[in-house]
């Protein structure tokens, strides 16, 4: 689940990092009192999307260009800017050209910026340790550092039997060119950010850019903070930051309904138990000439509710042209899943080609429930057999 920058920011108040103040607002009004109760006289506009690359975005009804995050010097100045971004479409990379509108900005201080690093927590599944992540190259996305000038990016792997020590963050710190007060203020920095992301139960911490000041003070001038969704239990209050108008609508209907979707842009929609399968599901899909319009795992203890819920979810896809099934009976038992199968294909009325494959425990069953269904439900034999007949089926329909 991830959450927005002033939200972010604020969680990390708590733990002790670094971050500068600021004021969440939904209207120009709203903005320009935020900004009163700082120091000024700077501020910093920005938008409050779940997306990176605000500034270098653009506002498709702004003539000048100007991106999401914007420095202005005056009150009038907030105003304008909150109103130029407050009810917009913004696009950026990682939105895509249908963009994302803009609810509330978030006005903060100023800041006297030194240099900008990076810094991000994660973790790691080949250590299987939380691994604190820094560059020097802050303020560009580190997909891009790592593709291009990946030895700029330093690693360190905290032991969680020992916790993060002294060592792990002047490591870091010297590697980052950090000297005097700096070192002291980015130990303390990265100490609290690693005791906030266990506590919290986090996925991703990022930190970019991570600043240092003219005074050598170390401060967060953005955050992004993704918790693991499978953790939330333990958390009501950080469920409750969730921002369902930043959630695709069958993602959100999909967490609703204890289903792991993501939308994607394809022509089939997929429904399988368990990540691993859905993944090649996906991709022998394009090695067959077409496209995966979801990623639907109904999980191991599938029920004929669940998969009726997972047929409505993909069937509320316009772009959906056939539905390829790929089942691996286990605790979810092949004539199960095929009685649910039925039903939904029943109470929905599906108007595409369906493709099923059913592997595993009482699977028999299951194609026999298939067979004298009266639906007219394609089989398949393997999974390649299965890809191959759905992307025939859509390109049929074309």
């Amino acid at each position: 689940m991830n959450i927005h920058e002033y939200q972010a920011k604020e969680l990390l108040r708590r733990y002790g990092v670094a971050v500068l103040d600021g004021h969440v607002a939904w209207t120009a009004d709203e903005a320009v009192e935020g900004a009163k109760k700082l120091p000024g006289p700077v501020y910093v506009v920005k938008s409050q999307i779940h997306a990176g690359g605000r500034g270098a975005g653009r506002f498709a009804n702004d003539p000048n260009g100007k991106g999401g995050v914007r420095v202005v010097k005056s009150l009038e100045a907030v105003k304008e800017a909150a109103d130029a971004m407050i009810g917009k479409v913004l696009v950026t990379k990682q939105t895509g050209e249908a963009g994302k509108l803009v609810s509330r900005v978030y006005v903060e201080d100023g800041c006297d910026i030194k240099r900008e690093l990076y810094l991000g927590l994660l973790v790691d599944r080949e250590t299987s340790r939380v691994t604190i992540m820094a560059s020097v190259e802050g303020g560009m996305e580190i997909e891009e550092v790592a593709a291009n000038h990946p030895e700029k990016i330093l690693k360190v792997a905290v032991d969680p039997a020992s916790g993060i020590s002294g060592f792990h963050t002047r490591k870091l710190a010297f590697a980052l060119g950090l000297e005097g007060k700096q070192v002291a203020s980015f130990s303390k920095f990265v100490t609290s950010l690693y005791g906030a992301f266990l506590e919290l139960d986090c996925a991703i911490v990022e930190i970019n850019p991570l600043v240092v000041t003219g005074k050598g003070d170390i401060v967060a001038l953005d955050a992004k903070v993704s918790f693991d969704d499978s953790a939330l239990f333990r958390h009501k209050d950080l469920e409750a930051l969730r921002d369902d108008s930043e959630m695709d609508p069958k993602e959100l209907d999909a967490v609703k309904n204890d289903l792991n979707y993501v939308a994607l842009d394809g022509e089939i929609g997929c429904m399988v138990n368990g990540a691993g399968l859905a993944m090649a599901t996906m991709d022998i899909i394009k090695l067959y000439g077409s496209s995966p319009a979801n990623f639907l795992d109904v999980g191991g203890t599938a029920n004929a509710a669940r998969v009726t819920e997972a047929f409505r979810i993909i069937t509320s896809d316009v772009n959906v042209k056939a539905i390829l099934v790929n089942i691996f009976g286990g605790i979810a038992k092949c004539d199960m899943i095929a009685n649910g199968i039925v039903e939904a294909s029943k109470n929905l009325s599906l108007s595409v080609p369906l493709v099923v494959r059913l592997e595993g425990t009482n699977v028999d069953l299951g194609k026999k429930i298939l067979a004298e269904s009266g639906l007219a439900i394609i089989a398949a034999d393997n999974l390649a057999d299965a890809a191959q007949k759905v992307v025939a089926a859509v390109k049929k329909g074309a």
